[in-house]
């Protein structure tokens, strides 16, 4: 039975990656600090005798006793809301844990691929976008902390695998959503929904007429393995190519959950994207991937699961407490 060690576990993607290498027969290490991940979304795989558990900060040294085959670090912050409140750890977590799963999958010998994200190609000029675009970034501008982390990351990965030849694999991942996002995360599909829920106004940045790329998570999670079990060593583009305006998407969410609340305009935050679609011809020649879940389909579950949410769940603040950390908030 091969091992994996999979961290930000208990986050979105991290948590439905547990379940795919559960499915597909591996021995599963989870590991997250629960800074943004939630022990909910794996507490069904404590039973599993496949499964374990490490509540673990990969920013300091990260040692996994035995042999260890795949490693999937998929441990950061991903919401603007999180990682403009924790800039420093969001910056150590992409270098300083990227650094230590680096070396150990060298220890191990294990293959490793890392999450990148579409954020890397920035504000883009080109479009769609396609993994030879070297991207359109500030790096002193307040998204700088995640998209150069990220930009770092896939760096120190491509020096790791010419250096040491060691088998390493990036995936660039564009908007994904499904069920166990965080309500309270603001990103739009969570955002919009818990609006329309809570009977609010639906806040749309800008004119709206920014465009973003929705991919449902089963769609994300078999493109990533497919990726890891690959033999493409270069950064590949997992999304979904179906682009739509955010004023569509909003006036979709109203319709989905047959709200009657208004759309309300705010002013654009700095940096934020105006285009953002992946071109995933790579994806398709070197995985034989793409995505088959409809967006009709794909968000009737997320609306399902955010639907099911206690009054209080539903309510919760946006502003994520980092109370509990105050040695990562502080350093």
């Amino acid at each position: 039975m091969k091992k994996v060690l999979i961290t930000g576990a208990a986050g979105f993607l991290g948590s439905h990656l547990c379940d795919k290498f559960i499915n597909e027969g591996y021995q599963v290490i989870g590991m997250d600090n629960l800074i943004t991940g939630d022990l909910k979304n794996i507490e069904h795989l404590f039973p599993n005798k496949n499964f374990e558990f490490y509540n673990h900060d990969v920013t300091t040294f990260v040692h996994i006793p035995g042999d260890l085959d795949y490693i999937l670090h998929f441990a950061s912050p991903a919401s603007p809301i999180d990682y403009l409140k924790i800039p420093i750890h969001t910056l150590k977590v992409g270098a300083l844990g990227t650094h230590n799963l680096l070396g150990l999958a060298r220890e191990k010998n294990a293959r490793i691929l890392i999450a990148s994200t579409s954020e890397v190609y920035g504000d883009p000029l080109v479009h769609p976008q396609s993994e030879d675009y070297y991207g359109n970034v500030s790096s002193i501008g307040p998204r700088g902390v995640y998209d150069e982390a990220k930009r770092f990351q896939e760096a120190i990965t491509m020096a790791y695998h010419r250096y040491h030849g060691m088998e390493t694999r990036i995936a660039r991942i564009f908007n994904t959503y499904g069920p166990r996002m965080r309500l309270n995360d603001g990103r739009v599909i969570p955002a919009f929904m818990g609006q329309a829920l809570r009977g609010e106004d639906l806040t749309v940045f800008g004119d709206g007429l920014q465009t973003r790329s929705f991919c449902f998570i089963e769609d994300q999670i078999e493109g990533l393995y497919r990726l890891l079990l690959s033999d493409y060593v270069y950064p590949v583009n997992i999304g979904n190519p179906e682009e739509m305006t955010i004023l569509d998407f909003a006036e979709e969410v109203l319709s989905l959950t047959g709200a009657n609340n208004r759309i309300i305009f705010k002013e654009l935050p700095e940096d934020d994207p105006m285009q953002r679609r992946p071109d995933i011809s790579l994806a398709k020649k070197i995985l034989g991937w793409e995505p088959k879940v409809s967006r009709e389909e794909g968000m009737r579950k997320p609306f399902a699961y955010f639907k099911s949410l206690s009054k209080e769940e539903l309510y919760k603040s946006a502003h994520k407490d980092f109370s509990e950390h105050e040695h990562i908030r502080k350093n």
